[in-house]
């Protein structure tokens, strides 16, 4: 991943995975990556991973259940247009 200088690393790893979540890479219920994972993939520390899922819970994306891991959420679905 290419970083952007004038952005804190925790945001834009938020962005990849909050973006992974919204296209349906990680569907609804699917388990997110672990902390260890995440460090892994973008070369960050656990701390600086740690924000980037508690983010994503703090905006409804995910959930945690203790001792399993971290769970995407139902996503809201758009209002049906009436015709």
């Amino acid at each position: 991943m290419k970083w952007e200088p004038d952005v804190p690393r925790w945001k834009q790893v938020y962005g990849v995975l909050r973006e992974r979540i919204l296209d349906g890479t990680y569907a609804p219920a699917e388990q997110l990556p672990s902390v260890v994972a995440i460090c892994g993939e973008f070369g960050i520390s656990q701390m600086t991973a740690r924000r980037v899922l508690t983010e994503l819970r703090k905006e409804g994306l995910a959930e945690m259940q203790p001792g399993i891991g971290t769970f995407v959420t139902e996503l809201p679905q758009p209002p049906a247009e009436k015709s």
